[in-house]
C-alpha cells in the first residue's frame, strides 16, 4: 500500500505522490484514498469542489472539510472564526494551515494566537486542499491538535481565464489567470480584486481587497522546482458583534452598529520555493505581514467617557524552511518506507501592540512589544507493510521553541523556551479493495503567545500575573472505516477522542484569547457521497461532539464548543451545459457559559448555484442564504455597557448575524 504523502504538504511529496495530486485535482471526493490515507478522517478537496461550491466569502473554502464550520464576527477583511471537533478555534488556535510549504497560522499574533487569515489565497489558483483531522502523522506540528489543512497551488491551470462577478450591496470581483511557457518551465500569473459594501445599515464595509500571484514551475528528471511570489493588500470597515438588548430596546437593528468607526487594514507579501525529487524535498520562504485592526466589544464598560474601542497592531517578518528525505528498506523481508525531516521557522515581530483609541484616534498604550520567536523541529516516520492487508505507521517528532520578548513595561520583558517530544502510531487494514479500517493515536501541541510566557504584571491593573507554558501538549486517538466504490458510493466514519492540557478561550472585553484549564473531547464523524448517475450526486456530512473542561466542578462546559456540525448537498449536471448545486449547512447550539446555562440558537443556511457553460465562456448565478435566514454567525455571552447602564455593565448575548439573502452573477471567459 503506497501512502499519499500530499496529505502532509508538498515538502513531503515523492514523485509517485505528485502523480496522485494530478489525479485528485480532477476527481476530488471521487478519489477513494483507500491504500493511500492513514486515517478515516483524512481527505482531499479538488478544484472541482471549490469551483462548484457557492460561498459568501472565498475564505469559506475550509468548509469543504467535513465537520468544519466557518463564520465571521467582524469585517470581511479579518480572519474567519473556525469550528471543528468541538473546538471554537477562534481564528485558528488548534488547526494548522499551510500553503505550498508556508505556515499560515501566526504565533504571538496581535489579535489572537494561531491567527489564520486566508484572504490572501485566490481560490481559482488552488489545485487541491488536503486535510487531516487529528494529528497522527509526524509531519504535523504546531497548532495541529484538531487537525491540519494544506493548500496546494496549481502547476497546471485548466484555462487562461477572465472572471467577473457582480452582486447586491456593491459586490464586485474580478480575477485574471494566465500562463506562458518559459524555457523548460511554465510561468503562471493571477490577480484578484474585490470590493463590497455589505448589507449593514450604519456602515459601508468599503472592502478593497487586492491579490496577486506569480509562480514559476519546472518539472524535470532531476527534480521539480517551483518559485512563488504572492501579494495581498486589503482595507475594510467592520460591523462587529452587537448585544441582544440593543435590538430589543430599539437602539439599533440586527444589521446596525454601536461603533461605526471600526475596521482595519492588512497586507501579506511572500516569496517561497519548493524543490523535490524521488528522495529529497526542500523548501524555503519569507513572509512580510502587517495588520492594523480597530474593535470594540464592550462599548462603555472600561471607559465611559471615550468608549472601549481598541487598536491591535501586528508587524512581522516570517522566515523558514524544511528539508526531508525518503527512502525504502526491508526489515526481515518486511518492506519499510522511512521519512525523516527537519524544519525551521522564525517570527521576527517588530511590533505587536494593543492601544486604546476613539474613532481610530490614538488615546493611550496598553501594551507594546517586540518578539523574536524561533522554532526547530525534527521528525522520523516509518511505515511497515506487514502484509497485503495490514500496514503500520510509527513516528516521532521533537519540537523546540525559543522566544524573546521586549516589552514597553520592562517587568514583562524576558526570554522563554520549551520543548516537546511527541509520538504517533497508525494501523491500516484492507478488508477488500473497497473497504479499509483504521486505528490512530498521536500526540500534538499548540504554542501559547510568547508574551504570556514572560509576563509578570497585568498591563492594565499592574497586578501580578501568572505565566503560561510556551507549548501545550495534546493526546488523541480515533478508529474508523472507509468504503469506496468509484462508480456510486464513498463513505467514511470515525470515532475519536482528544485530551488537551490547556484550552485557549475567547475573552470578550479584550477581544483576545487566554489559556484555561485542561479539556477532554470525544465524538463521531460521518461522511457520505452518493452518485445516483454520472450527472447527479448527493452528499451528507455530520459531526457530533461532547466537550468538557477536565475539572472537578459543575462549571466544566467549554465556552464556544459546538456539539453538532452538519451539511448536505446535491449537484446536478442537468445537461451538458447546465449545472446546479444546492448546499445546506447547520451548526448546532453553541455553549456560551461554563455552567451550561447559556446557549446560542442553531444556525441553518442554504446556498445555491446555477451555471451555464459553453466552450469559451461560463455564466453562473449564486443564491446565498436562499431562504433569508436571520440566524447568527457567532454568539458570545459576556458583560458590556451601553449609555445609562450600571458601571459594572450587563451580561448579555452578543452576536453577529449572517448576511441576508443576496444574489451574485458571474461571467467567466475561458481561453
Amino acid at each position: 500500500m503506497n501512502k499519499l504523502y500530499l496529505l502532509l504538504g508538498c515538502i513531503s511529496c515523492s514523485g509517485d505522490a505528485l502523480a496522485n495530486i494530478e489525479k485528485i485535482t480532477v476527481y476530488g471526493h471521487r478519489t477513494g484514498l483507500i491504500g493511500e490515507s492513514i486515517s478515516a478522517s483524512s481527505g482531499v478537496i479538488g478544484q472541482g469542489e471549490i469551483e462548484n461550491r457557492p460561498m459568501l466569502r472565498s475564505t469559506e473554502m475550509l468548509e469543504l472539510i467535513p465537520g468544519m464550520a466557518v463564520t465571521q464576527h467582524s469585517g470581511s477583511g479579518k480572519a474567519n472564526q473556525y469550528f471543528i471537533r468541538g473546538f471554537n478555534l477562534d481564528h485558528g488556535t488548534d488547526f494548522a494551515t499551510n500553503i505550498d510549504g508556508m505556515p499560515i497560522n501566526m504565533r504571538s499574533h496581535g489579535h489572537g494566537q494561531g491567527y489564520t487569515d486566508l484572504n490572501f489565497i485566490i481560490p481559482e489558483t488552488v489545485a487541491t486542499v488536503s486535510y487531516q483531522k487529528g494529528s497522527y502523522d509526524a509531519r504535523q506540528g504546531d497548532f495541529s491538535t484538531a487537525g491540519s489543512a494544506y493548500f496546494h497551488l496549481t502547476d497546471n491551470p485548466k484555462h487562461q481565464q477572465l472572471d467577473f462577478t457582480v452582486g447586491e450591496d456593491n459586490y464586485l470581483r474580478a480575477v485574471a489567470i494566465g500562463h506562458i511557457k518559459v524555457g523548460n518551465g511554465k510561468l503562471i500569473a493571477a490577480t484578484e480584486w474585490q470590493g463590497y459594501d455589505g448589507p449593514w445599515q450604519d456602515i459601508d464595509e468599503d472592502v478593497n481587497k487586492k491579490n496577486a500571484l506569480l509562480r514559476y514551475v519546472n518539472e524535470s528528471k532531476s527534480g521539480n522546482l517551483s518559485i512563488t511570489a504572492m501579494a495581498y493588500d486589503n482595507s475594510w470597515n467592520s460591523a462587529d458583534q452587537i448585544p441582544q438588548r440593543a435590538i430589543a430596546q430599539g437602539i439599533i437593528s440586527e444589521l446596525g452598529s454601536l461603533d461605526t468607526t471600526l475596521g482595519g487594514e492588512s497586507s501579506r507579501y511572500s516569496l517561497s520555493t519548493n524543490w523535490q525529487n524521488e528522495h529529497f524535498a526542500a523548501n524555503a520562504y519569507i513572509v512580510d505581514y502587517e495588520l492594523n485592526l480597530f474593535s470594540n466589544f464592550s462599548y462603555l464598560l472600561n471607559d465611559p467617557i471615550n468608549g472601549d474601542q481598541f487598536n491591535q497592531q501586528d508587524k512581522r517578518t516570517i522566515t523558514g524552511g524544511a528539508l526531508s528525505y525518503q527512502f525504502s528498506d526491508k526489515l526481515n523481508a518486511i518492506p519499510v518506507n522511512h521519512s525523516v525531516g527537519i524544519e525551521l521557522r522564525n517570527d521576527n515581530i517588530d511590533n505587536v501592540g494593543l492601544y486604546n483609541t476613539k474613532a481610530r484616534k490614538f488615546l493611550s498604550t496598553v501594551r507594546e512589544d517586540s518578539v523574536d520567536e524561533t522554532s526547530y523541529a525534527a521528525f522520523w516516520q516509518t511505515q511497515l507493510t506487514l502484509s497485503e492487508q495490514l500496514e503500520a505507521t510509527i513516528g516521532v517528532r521533537y519540537d523546540y521553541l525559543d522566544a524573546s520578548v521586549d516589552s514597553n513595561n520592562t517587568a514583562n520583558s524576558g526570554e522563554a523556551d520549551d520543548d516537546l517530544l511527541g509520538f504517533k502510531a497508525s494501523l491500516t487494514y484492507l478488508f477488500s479493495d473497497n473497504l479499509a479500517g483504521y486505528a490512530n493515536w498521536g500526540q500534538s501541541f499548540h504554542s501559547n503567545d510568547a508574551r504570556g510566557a514572560t509576563i509578570s504584571l497585568d498591563p492594565v491593573t499592574l497586578e501580578a500575573a501568572d505565566t503560561v507554558d510556551l507549548l501545550v501538549k495534546s493526546n488523541g486517538a480515533e478508529v474508523g472505516i472507509r468504503y469506496f466504490d468509484e462508480k456510486q458510493f464513498n463513505f467514511s466514519a470515525a470515532l475519536w477522542w482528544l485530551e488537551l492540557d490547556s484550552e485557549l478561550l475567547f475573552v470578550g472585553d479584550a477581544g483576545n484569547t487566554e489559556a484555561s484549564d485542561a479539556s477532554k473531547r470525544y465524538g463521531l464523524e460521518l461522511s457520505a457521497y452518493y452518485w445516483l448517475a454520472d450527472t447527479l450526486s448527493l452528499d451528507a456530512e455530520a459531526s457530533f461532539t461532547h466537550s468538557r473542561l477536565d475539572i472537578d466542578s459543575n462549571n466544566d462546559r467549554i465556552e464556544g464548543a459546538v456539539p453538532i456540525v452538519a451539511s448536505a448537498g446535491i449537484n446536478w449536471q442537468i445537461t451538458e451545459k447546465w449545472q446546479t448545486s444546492l448546499r445546506l449547512r447547520h451548526i448546532g447550539k453553541r455553549m456560551l457559559s461554563d455552567d451550561g446555562d447559556k446557549h446560542s440558537e442553531p444556525l441553518t443556511v442554504v446556498n445555491g448555484l446555477v451555471s451555464y457553460q459553453q466552450t469559451h465562456w461560463k455564466v453562473g448565478l449564486e443564491l446565498l442564504n436562499l431562504f433569508d435566514s436571520n440566524d447568527h454567525d457567532i454568539d458570545y455571552y459576556y458583560a458590556s455597557r451601553l449609555a445609562g447602564e450600571p458601571a459594572e455593565g450587563i451580561e448579555d448575548n452578543h452576536f453577529h448575524p449572517i448576511e441576508p439573502r443576496t444574489v451574485r452573477l458571474n461571467l467567466s471567459l475561458l481561453f
